[in-house]
């Protein structure tokens, strides 16, 4: 039976080793459609996340895998700036300009053109350059193929669920596909660079001369309409990103925007025309913006509960928790946050000595299937009372002195015992032969009075 157990249980395991981690993570995630006021999107995958947080506000199908188109090129920029510096110098190749399809667009590269890694990378998110993002993937890893597998592994070290990446620029390959979920996390991980969102936010660009281009005639306009003000569909809070579009991919953006101190991120992908990207885009972060707003769940430094401490001394024994840091939550704004009590979690066991600012316990509010938290932290330090650890040590040295007298008084027992055995068999030996020679004398004088 104990056998049968064991192989169920190695099976099991076996079973989930060779699972995708993608689909062991799917099972935590929520992938129904989130549209809690019933707006209506044209697109037919679409999704509008908190940027600093990543809690999803709406949502339309997006977790299906679609064709992600140049949107891609977000992952591509990822791992430039996380593997070059922008002053890094990149040869263009034979490859770079001629693997490129008719019909999408490039920034018109030179081969054996050098140009610096800030210059590719704005042609990159800018006009969206595709020859760019070839030169790019093989300075970086020396081929589109092992830069691909770059891509694939960032994409599954960030949490996407169902990504894969076969080019850095989105020419589109039928194993080429991501979802808006995914595209929202790395697009979400985009931000974290200054320089993406800073290029991001340009309307035109111009490539200045190079060894093998000598004219500044290379200018570029941007491809998100969204940041540029001489376009219709332009958005006065719109920071980015990236848009995207092939025949097979329809309409794709991953766009950011922030206003009042919030920050957005929507996804939309495979729209049929232009402006239901664009309006879709704008519809969903007006509605994030009229709807919702960060609220301080707790200040920092705030006292959220008194305790005392074993060892300490009178004047430190009782001590302050504080929270480490402020909790802000994007809530809708007829939430009444003083309704949502918090989880406290002291940890046990605290003793004496505690610094200042040590760790002691965690506080936690759950919104909306969200979890947000700090630490919890001790407000002064904590001393150790001398008094008690004298008495404490005398007592360890009292303790071990009687063990030892015990552990000895043991080991001398079995001795003395077996000492005393033996006298004790002596004497009953003398005894009994005193016994007998008395006995033996009387029997022999009784015979001889007898016989007389």
């Amino acid at each position: 039976m104990k056998q049968l157990r064991s192989i169920v249980i190695f099976t099991i395991i076996f079973i989930m080793f060779l699972l995708p981690i993608n689909t062991i993570l799917a099972a935590d995630i929520d992938t129904t459609d989130y549209n809690p006021d019933n707006i209506t999107t044209n697109s037919p995958s679409v999704i509008l996340m908190d940027a600093k947080t990543g809690k999803i506000l709406y949502s339309k199908n997006a977790f299906e895998q679609r064709f992600p188109a140049s949107t891609t090129k977000l992952m591509t920029a990822i791992l430039t700036l996380e593997n070059c510096k922008l002053d890094d110098v990149a040869t263009v190749s034979h490859n770079s300009i001629f693997s490129i399809p008719v019909g999408y667009s490039h920034a018109s590269l030179q081969e054996n053109e050098e140009l610096t890694i800030e210059q590719l990378l704005n042609v990159l998110l800018i006009p969206s350059a595709n020859d760019a993002a070839i030169v790019l993937a093989e300075h970086i890893a020396g081929s589109v193929e092992n830069f691909a597998e770059m891509m694939n592994n960032k994409a599954t070290e960030l949490g996407c669920l169902n990504t894969h990446f076969i080019n850095p620029n989105g020419v589109h390959a039928e194993d080429h596909y991501s979802t808006a979920y995914d595209l929202a996390i790395i697009g979400r991980y985009a931000m974290k660079f200054d320089d993406i969102m800073r290029i991001a936010k340009v309307s035109q660009y111009t490539l200045p001369k190079t060894n093998e281009y000598d004219r500044e005639d290379r200018i570029f306009n941007t491809t998100n309409g969204l940041v540029n003000k001489n376009s219709e569909y332009y958005y006065q809070y719109a920071t980015g990103l990236k848009t995207g579009y092939t025949d097979k991919s329809g309409y794709c953006i991953v766009t950011t925007a922030e206003k009042d101190g919030v920050e957005l991120l929507a996804v939309v992908l495979g729209s049929e025309s232009i402006e239901d990207r664009y309006n879709d885009c704008t519809k969903l972060f007006d509605y994030g913006f009229d709807n919702y707003s960060y609220q301080s769940l707790i200040s920092a430094r705030k006292v959220v509960d008194t305790i005392e401490i074993n060892g300490a001394t009178r004047e430190t024994k009782s001590l302050n928790v504080i929270s480490k840091s402020e909790i802000s939550a994007l809530v809708k704004n007829d939430v009444n946050i003083d309704n949502i009590e918090p989880t406290i979690e002291i940890n046990q066991n605290l003793s004496a000595p505690i610094s200042q600012d040590a760790v002691v316990g965690k506080i936690s509010y759950e919104i909306d299937g969200e979890n947000y938290s700090t630490d919890l932290i001790a407000e002064t330090s904590v001393e150790e009372s001398k008094l008690e650890t004298i008495i404490f040590r005398a007592f360890l040295i009292f303790l071990i002195l009687y063990l030892l007298v015990i552990i000895l008084k043991k080991l001398n027992k079995p001795k003395n015992n077996k000492k005393s055995y033996f006298l004790s068999e002596n004497k009953r030996t003398k005894k009994s032969k005193k016994s007998k020679a008395k006995k033996g004398g009387r029997y022999k004088f009784n015979q001889i009075h007898d016989y007389l």
